[in-house]
């Protein structure tokens, strides 16, 4: 038993060392730089899928392998892991450390639940579309992490008022099966709380060995000075409840179980959601661009705007249907009594939940000068990226003389660097204000720090996606690409929508099980190969596996948002394999019939287009 014990406690480390030499025979016995090639890929992608090394740390092993098996050059394989879409993402999150430095995402999340009520069908709605439009900007992880404390505030205030209702005698009939809950005799703050995706206490185990998926969130909160907004103050965090107290969460009804079941589960759904929406919005959205990008670079057709005209009508129907989905399963289909805006129907315990949220809105006071010129930046940056290259009108980039030249990161990497100038206090123009003299170092204090920017830069998924470009290059150098393509011609037989529909299928059920990126970076050079070996579009298969994978919804292992919901105790996962069930059938019904509506016009998938032929002819030759 003891030895048993130890090669378990071992196990990762003899998977490291194993598996290369169980697979050397492979580059021996057919000294090919396609076995090479397949070698590596084998290897880095058991890496992944077993997390026997960090995802970030696997990506490296294309950087010394490909070199030393003569696949591609160590300074071609170094060129490929900084891109276009690293510095895309880096003018991003420059972005995204101001917003939530200053709170701006704060403000909005509560202004939503303010216009919305305390109705249980009208709030869920509310924070779907809160979190749905935090998240196409923010990463879902950071987004849920933000919304989740202010549910989890709302859920306990909406119970707290029933309770005094039922001292008061004033209890209703659905209020009369004592179920009971046990509820803090604090009343919890609405803050923020910052995920560390690596070590987050009760996070990590609840994802066994899983990483999470998607762009990295804030790791700490962010220190300001003392005298700043008073959104500024330092954060009291809402901790979830751990996993050992469930049992011991009792509810005092059915119903208030399935609202708090609902709208816990309703915040990962809507985090998904929202990343779809923008090509900025998750990690596998620019794993694809870039990938898209170096496999066809003659192609001209994607780009954030072409992407949202796509992808939004997605968002907002799967947001309607996940909602209507979401609120029959949990809360029945007494719409009228949950979604009305009736003031004279609102009980006492709904007017409690929103007195209590007015309350925290107005603790951030007057909108502050960095959160205007945080808003300012945001909206300019997202104007900006439309109007480039619109496609149905010329944009600003043919006013240039040479064209071509200027891409989405051009844009944010400019806005970005203008935060790090731009003082975080208003500048007053020939006046002195208190303190000047005693404080000139925190009067010049930036809009974002480069230590902020430090805390919110996800450096694993920049190596990750470069270890996934290295890997595609050497896929194509090597000609592995083309071989794995024509084994495939057993798929000609097939119609592309049922070659798309069985892709989207299959790496919907992968996805649950392994990290996004890497399943992502796995399929991507596939699905190329596939797709000029049948002369099926790419785009056409490419997009619709692209937004299926983020489909990771039924297990607490699937994505961040899921971990983290599930974290709080409402959910088993029972519910959660139910729920996410239903939304995974959703989003793939709407990304399929998407693809093959408004999709055609839009990319031109019903012709197989000059630039896949030439990138064909590339690969063969």
């Amino acid at each position: 038993m003891g030895l048993l014990r130890g090669l378990l406690r071992a196990r990762k480390l003899l998977l490291v060392v194993c598996v290369p030499l169980l697979l050397l025979p492979l580059p021996v016995l057919h000294p090919s730089s396609e076995a090479a090639c397949a070698y590596v890929l084998i290897v880095t992608a058991v890496y992944w899928v077993s997390e026997a090394v960090p995802l970030g740390a696997a990506a490296l092993v294309p950087a010394f392998l490909y070199p030393f098996f003569g696949v591609l050059r160590s300074s071609e394989v170094a060129a490929e892991y900084f891109k276009n879409t690293t510095l895309l993402l880096v003018g991003v999150i420059c972005v995204a450390a101001a917003v939530e430095k200053w709170n701006l995402h704060k403000r909005i999340a509560l202004r939503m639940v303010l216009m919305a009520g305390a109705k249980p069908g009208m709030l869920l709605l509310c924070f779907m579309c809160c979190t749905t439009l935090l998240s196409m900007w923010l990463s879902n992880t950071s987004t849920t992490a933000m919304v989740m404390p202010i549910v989890e505030a709302v859920l306990q205030e909406l119970v707290s008022a029933e309770e005094e209702q039922l001292v008061a005698g004033n209890s209703s009939a659905e209020e009369a099966e004592p179920i009971s809950l046990d509820v803090n005799n604090s009343q919890p703050s609405l803050e923020l709380i910052f995920v560390n995706e690596e070590s987050t206490a009760d996070l990590t185990s609840l994802m066994h060995s899983k990483n999470l998926n998607g762009v990295p969130s804030i790791t700490h909160p962010i220190k300001t000075a003392n005298k700043q907004h008073p959104s500024q103050e330092k954060p009291r965090i809402v901790t979830p409840c751990p996993r050992n107290q469930e049992l011991n969460r009792k509810y005092r009804s059915h119903h208030d179980q399935m609202i708090c079941k609902c709208l816990s589960l309703s915040i990962s759904y809507a985090a998904t959601i929202g990343g779809l929406t923008t090509i900025i919005g998750t990690s596998t959205s620019l794993i694809f661009l870039e990938h898209f990008n170096n496999q066809y670079p003659a192609a001209e057709v994607v780009n954030f705007g072409t992407w949202f005209l796509f992808s939004f009508p997605i968002s907002l129907i799967m947001l309607v249907v996940s909602w209507f989905w979401m609120h029959w399963l949990f809360l029945g289909c007494n719409f009228k009594e949950t979604c009305s805006l009736s003031k004279k129907k609102k009980t006492k315990r709904e007017e409690l939940s929103e007195k209590r949220i007015q309350e925290e809105y107005e603790k951030l006071g007057d909108i502050s000068y960095p959160e205007m010129v945080t808003g300012f930046f945001f909206i300019l940056m997202t104007v900006l990226w439309f109007t480039r290259e619109p496609g149905f009108v010329p944009g600003w980039d043919s006013f240039f003389e040479k064209k071509g030249y200027r891409t989405d990161a051009t844009v944010s990497v400019f806005l970005g660097f203008l935060l790090f100038l731009i003082p975080a206090k208003k500048p007053c123009f020939g006046k002195k204000s208190d303190g000047e003299n005693r404080e000139p170092s925190r009067r010049m204090e930036p809009i974002i720090t480069w230590k902020d920017f430090q805390k919110t830069m996800p450096w694993e998924i920049v190596i990750l996606v470069g270890g996934g470009y290295a890997l595609a290059s050497g896929s194509k150098s090597s000609g592995l690409s083309t071989w794995i393509g024509n084994q495939m011609l057993s798929l000609s037989s097939l119609p592309p929508w049922a070659v798309t529909l069985l892709a989207c299928i299959l790496v919907s059920i992968v996805t649950e099980f392994v990290s996004n990126p890497a399943t992502i970076t796995i399929f991507l050079p596939i699905l190329c190969s596939l797709s000029e070996t049948l002369h099926i579009n790419p785009l056409y298969t490419l997009i619709p596996v692209t937004m299926c994978i983020s489909f990771a919804v039924m297990l607490p292992v699937g994505n961040p948002p899921n971990a983290i919901v599930f974290s709080y105790g409402h959910c088993q996962i029972k519910d959660m394999v139910k729920a996410g069930l239903g939304v995974n059938v959703i989003g793939l019904v709407i990304v399929m019939v998407a693809i093959n509506t408004w999709g055609v016009s839009l990319f031109h998938l019903d012709t197989y287009p000059a630039w896949a032929k030439v990138s064909n002819i590339t690969d063969q030759a």
